[in-house]
């Protein structure tokens, strides 16, 4: 049994600005999702299902969505949920959690632009436009990007690095993973030099903050213009090269930099802290490039999808992940979503009937021997240390206020 829920985006969702944080009204997409859990937790008997025995579950923004359930309320657990799933995101946000004084300006200019600025109270103004009206005002690039939840003293109480560090979260089994070149397809292409690199180091975690000095220095000697640890990786390429046009000269350096910095350090970091607890982490790699992404992109953000769902005909996608593609990838899409399943039904995802025997069991993350599990298709999945760019991703996870997350 599945349900999928439904929630507000943008500045339906996540306006921002004094008087919305002086109204309570800040997280209102989270406060969404926290309601249908509730309905759900109410009302799931009356399906046949078992409000016990819930799962949550999402990938990218949902991953993150499920992270500020974990740690919602300062980690109060209100027993919604007996484990979550997080596919390339985790309870410390992937972007800095930036507060109310940072989203003001956009909206008084959202209040000037709805003629609601001659009026004490800005926000039942607004609620009084027709929304066709604001809906179109909403829409316009303006005002239509940029919001994402911030921390409130309330539904996000604190940075998720710091309720992780002090034992604030719910404490569920978890499965939390990320891929391979997560940020190839979304990261900075025009990084030619290392002053540019610097450049978007100080520009992508927010337009208020700049990373300290001596942060910047290390990461420019964890993070290498050119080494085996660029991403795609050079066995992945076929050897320590760089790519052309449009990609800039240090393109696998930022790219191997923005893709721990986004999902890799704080998935690590995620499985590090359940560990220490005492609490189930199973956590995991995916290494298959589907059919239909160009070699240069890797094993980029989104590309598990696909063999999570089993969608082995390729519905919704332009072109079919699996078209073209040998055997072993369906098999690596039977033992993803298995394995999905079986931790859904009983917290193990090793315990499915028919699991092939020849390949190795999903370990549980170990703060003494940490592993993961690649998920990969050319060769048969295995368990590997969890220790690769171990010098770049300890510095961000130990500066992770810096990053304002």
């Amino acid at each position: 049994m599945a349900a999928s829920i439904a929630y507000r985006l943008g500045p339906f969702g996540f306006l921002n600005g004094d008087a919305v944080q002086g109204a309570g009204q800040t997280n209102i997409g989270l406060k969404d999702q926290r309601l249908a859990l509730h309905w759900i937790n109410e009302n799931i008997g009356a399906f046949g299902g078992d409000p016990a025995k819930v799962t949550i579950w999402g990938e990218s923004a949902g991953a993150a969505s499920v992270g500020f359930h974990l740690t919602a309320f300062n980690g109060r657990d209100d027993n919604l949920f007996r484990a979550a799933m997080m596919e390339s995101g985790n309870p410390v946000a992937y972007g800095p959690l930036n507060g109310t004084d940072y989203y003001e300006p956009c909206y008084a200019a959202l209040v000037s632009t709805t003629g609601c600025d001659n009026e004490t109270d800005t926000l039942d103004c607004m609620r009084r436009i027709p929304f066709p009206t604001l809906n179109s005002i909403l829409n316009t690039t303006q005002f239509s990007l940029g919001y994402n939840p911030t921390v409130d003293g309330d539904f996000i109480t604190r940075y998720g690095s710091l309720q992780l560090a002090d034992g604030h979260f719910v404490h569920v089994p978890i499965i939390s993973g990320a891929n391979s070149d997560e940020a190839t397809g979304f990261g900075q292409l025009d990084v030619n030099t290392p002053a540019d690199f610097v450049y978007y180091l100080n520009t992508t975690t927010s337009t208020q903050y700049k990373l300290p000095e001596p942060l910047i220095e290390k990461l420019l000697v964890a993070y290498p213009d050119i080494s085996n640890d660029g991403i795609p990786s050079s066995q992945t390429l076929g050897g320590d090269v760089r790519l052309g046009p449009p990609y800039g000269a240090e393109h696998r350096r930022s790219a191997a930099y923005f893709s721990d910095e986004y999902f890799i350090a704080n998935r690590r970091l995620t499985c590090v802290t359940w560990a220490a607890a005492g609490v189930s982490a199973y956590c995991y790699r995916f290494n298959a490039i589907p059919a239909g992404i160009p070699w240069e992109l890797g094993v980029t953000h989104f590309q598990e999808v696909a063999f999570v769902f089993n969608n082995l005909q390729g519905l919704g996608y332009e072109v079919n992940p699996f078209a073209n593609k040998s055997y072993s990838y369906t098999q690596l899409s039977n033992l993803m979503s298995y394995s999905w399943a079986s931790f859904v039904h009983d917290l193990d995802p090793n315990s499915w009937a028919g699991r092939d025997a020849s390949i190795g069991a999903w370990p549980k993350y170990s703060v003494q021997d940490p592993m993961d599990f690649v998920f990969d298709a050319n060769v048969t999945s295995y368990a590997e240390a969890d220790t690769y760019r171990a010098e770049g991703i300890k510095l961000i996870n130990s500066n992770n206020l810096a990053y304002h997350r």
